[in-house]
């Protein structure tokens, strides 16, 4: 969760005493980058990096089992520069089981009732107004936008193998460099994209 004005906040979602090596080793990583850190130590409090919907305008929050009121709040605090919103998310894992960014004002949405009226409140929340990519299925909707030096608009979306209409779908974005990325087996584990990426905000001189 890194935003325009680099600043990270890492959540302790483990109880007992210590952080895990995992968490350890993500905050020298961002030591390293000389980036903020803001820990969440509240243990009412619960955030989960996939209910985590950061547009470059605002924050979405889903409310699901991983990320509670509490731990939204927090976030809020971490990142006063932006609105931060929650939205209930009544099916699947976490917010991004079903949405995410396909690009500047773009929300890639997945078709089912639940991903739709996700998407209807985050648009009556919200003072901007978005793109939408509609895709058939929930999964295939977890993508990985990147504005790369050289490159410009890369997403990274799962393969025609395990969603061949969704695939049709992406082939609309015209102006993107599209790569596919397989999935079969971090899905096994309900993995997605995005839990296997942390996107920083810097200059291409690191």
């Amino acid at each position: 969760m890194v935003g325009a004005r680099h600043r990270s906040a890492v959540a302790r979602l483990e109880t007992g005493a210590g952080l895990t090596d995992t968490t350890e080793a993500m905050k020298g990583a961002l030591k390293d980058l000389n980036l903020n850190i803001v820990e969440m130590t509240d243990e009412n409090a619960t955030l989960d990096g996939g209910d985590v919907l950061f547009t470059g305008r605002e924050f979405f929050v889903g409310l699901s089992k991983r990320t509670n009121q509490r731990g939204a709040e927090i976030l809020a605090d971490a990142f006063k520069d932006y609105a931060v919103s929650t939205v209930p998310v009544l099916e699947g894992l976490h917010l991004k089981s079903f949405c995410s960014m396909g690009g500047p004002g773009l929300i890639v949405i997945g078709s089912s009732e639940p991903a739709q009226k996700a998407l209807k409140i985050m648009q009556q929340m919200s003072d901007h107004r978005y793109d939408k990519l509609t895709v058939p299925d929930d999964l295939a909707a977890n993508c990985i936008y990147m504005n790369l030096p050289n490159k410009g608009h890369v997403l990274l979306h799962p393969t025609a193998e395990e969603f061949p209409e969704s695939a049709k779908v992406f082939e609309k974005l015209k102006d993107h460099m599209l790569i596919p990325v397989s999935n079969m087996e971090k899905v096994k584990v309900d993995g997605a994209l995005t839990c296997c990426s942390v996107l920083i905000n810097k200059k291409a001189n690191i």
